[in-house]
C-alpha cells in the first residue's frame, strides 16, 4: 500500500504562528553580518548528516549547508551546524536560531502551510519502510501485527505507520523516540521488534551496525516521502537562493560540469545554460543579491548533485543507495533543475 503524506499531521508544538515572518531580504543580511551560516541538520545520521571524532560534520545534507555557504559567504566552512530532533527542528528554523533546515524533512501541506515553512524544493525522494533483524523471521510488514514498533515523535511516520496498521486491519505498540540515536539504542536493545522511519534514514542505520547483514529493511514502501531543505517563510529572497543553489547542483550534473572540470568549463564552454549557471554571461547573481560567481562556487565545495549523492550515500558507500528515483529526469528519475535563464 502506497499512501500520500502532503497532508499528514506533525506533532510539533504550535509556532506561536511561526513567530515574525521574517522581512524580504533579512536573512541574508544576518547571514553576511555574522559571517556564518546557522543550519540545521539531524542529530546524527550516517550518511546524511554526522559528524565524526574531531566534530567534522559530513554527509548529503551536510553538502547542501557547505553549498549555501559557499554561494553566499564565499567559504564552504563558513557553517555553524546545529543538530535538531524531530520534535525540535521546526521551532529552530521559524524561532531563528538556524536559517536554513536541512535535515531528511518531507514536505507536506500542514509544514508549508500552517508552520509557515518554504520548502525550496525535493532533495531526496523517499518513502517509509521498516527493518527487522533478520532472526525474527518475517519478510513482509503486513506479519508485523502485534509488534512492538520504535518511531520518532514529530514526523510524518507517526500518521503513515497508524493508518497502514488500521488499513490492515493489524494492531502495534509504539516505542515513541526522540532520534535516531535513541531508536537504533532501544531497536539493538530489543525495545522493539522493528524500527520505521524512511527507507534512506533505515538504511544509514543500518550501515552504522556491527552487523549489518544480521538486520534487512522489508520490501513495503508505506509512503512517499518527498524529503527537502526548509525556510522561514516570508524571506522570498533567502528563499530564492538556496532554492536556486540546490537547482544549480541539479543542473551541473545535468550538464556534466562537476567538480574537477568546472574551471575549464567556465573559460570554454559554449552551452548558453553553463555560461549563465557558472557566472560567465547573463550576471544572474545581481537578481539575488549576489555576485556573478555564487553557482559556480556552490558546486565547487563538494560537487554536483551525483558527486554528493555517490561520495555520501550512493552505492559505493556504506549506506549502499540506488539513484532510483532520484536519478537525472534524463536517465529515467525526478531529479531535475529549473532553466537558468
Amino acid at each position: 500500500m502506497k499512501k500520500s503524506v502532503f497532508f499528514g499531521s506533525v506533532t510539533a508544538v504550535a509556532l506561536a504562528a511561526s513567530g515574525a515572518l521574517a522581512a524580504e531580504g533579512d536573512t541574508l543580511k544576518e547571514v553576511k553580518a555574522r559571517g556564518v551560516l546557522n543550519c540545521g541538520v539531524n542529530t546524527g545520521l550516517i550518511g546524511f548528516a554526522a559528524p565524526d571524532a574531531n566534530g567534522n560534520w559530513s554527509g548529503f545534507d551536510v553538502a547542501f549547508c557547505k553549498a549555501v555557504a559557499a554561494a553566499v559567504l564565499g567559504d564552504a566552512t563558513k557553517v555553524k551546524y546545529v543538530p535538531t530532533t524531530g520534535q525540535t527542528r521546526f521551532t529552530a528554523l521559524s524561532s531563528g536560531e538556524v536559517d536554513l533546515l536541512a535535515r531528511n524533512s518531507t514536505w507536506t501541506f500542514q509544514r508549508d502551510t500552517d508552520l509557515k515553512l518554504d520548502f525550496i524544493g525535493v532533495n531526496y525522494y523517499d518513502g517509509q519502510g521498516f527493518m527487522v533483524r533478520k532472526d525474527l523471521g518475517v519478510s513482509s510488514a503486513k506479519e508485523l501485527n502485534g509488534a512492538t514498533i520504535c518511531i520518532q515523535t514529530g514526523t510524518t511516520t507517526e500518521l503513515n505507520l497508524a493508518d497502514y496498521f488500521k488499513a490492515n486491519n493489524m494492531d502495534y505498540q509504539p516505542v515513541n523516540i526522540d532520534s535516531n540515536a535513541e531508536g537504533e539504542q532501544q531497536y539493538m536493545a530489543g525495545a522493539c521488534d522493528a524500527y520505521t522511519t524512511d527507507a534512506s534514514g533505515l538504511a544509514a542505520t543500518r550501515a552504522s551496525f556491527a552487523d549489518p547483514e544480521n538486520h534487512i529493511i522489508l520490501p513495503e514502501i508505506i509512503s512517499k516521502e518527498p524529503l527537502g531543505p526548509a525556510v522561514r517563510h516570508g524571506d522570498n529572497n533567502w528563499g530564492d537562493i538556496t532554492r536556486w543553489t540546490l537547482y544549480a547542483l541539479i543542473a551541473a550534473e545535468e550538464y556534466g560540469v562537476t567538480s574537477a572540470n568546472i574551471d575549464e568549463l567556465a573559460k570554454s564552454s559554449n552551452n548558453p545554460e553553463v555560461q549563465r549557471l557558472l557566472g560567465t554571461t547573463d550576471e544572474l547573481g545581481k537578481m539575488i543579491g549576489l555576485d556573478a560567481e555564487w553557482a559556480k562556487r556552490a558546486i565547487k565545495a563538494g560537487g554536483n548533485y551525483g558527486e554528493i549523492f555517490a561520495a555520501t550515500i550512493g552505492e559505493q558507500t556504506p549506506i549502499g543507495l540506488a539513484r532510483g528515483l532520484n536519478a537525472q529526469w534524463t536517465q529515467g528519475g525526478l531529479m531535475y533543475a529549473m532553466p537558468f535563464r
